[in-house]
């Protein structure tokens, strides 16, 4: 389990320096997300240890909403005197991404239904 958390912290960490290193508004956890995500793909897949370690931690995940928790009820004045735009922000980019997800999956439906050159559809 230690080998699989330096891994996964490992990534964490170069996402980090990548984003501050190139002042990209990216936040660098994702950007480590995402190099995981491609050295899977080239290396094949998880090791056993690291999917085992990785179910592990969404086991746990809840406990990563203690300092959000925390936060809310540390700011609570400020986010009481600020509700309107935080709200307008939290209801438009979720309208937006509701826009984004079924634009995709439109586009998606249209390319899986193309028939093929050979007449035939696609599975």
């Amino acid at each position: 389990m230690l080998g699989a958390l330096t891994l996964l912290l490992l990534f964490q960490l170069i996402g980090e320096v990548i984003a501050r290193a190139l002042a990209l508004p990216i936040p660098g956890p994702v950007i480590g997300m995402g190099l995981l995500f491609l050295a899977l793909l080239l290396r094949g897949g998880p090791s056993e240890e690291l999917r085992t370690t990785s179910g592990t931690l969404l086991m746990h995940l809840s406990l990563l909403f203690v300092p959000a928790g925390t936060g809310i009820v540390l700011y609570g004045d400020r986010l009481a005197a600020e509700w309107l735009p935080l709200t307008a922000a939290l209801l438009g980019s979720t309208a937006l991404a509701i826009a984004v997800t079924a634009l995709v999956l439109r586009a998606l439906m249209r390319r899986r239904e193309t028939p093929r050159a050979s007449g035939e559809a696609r599975p």
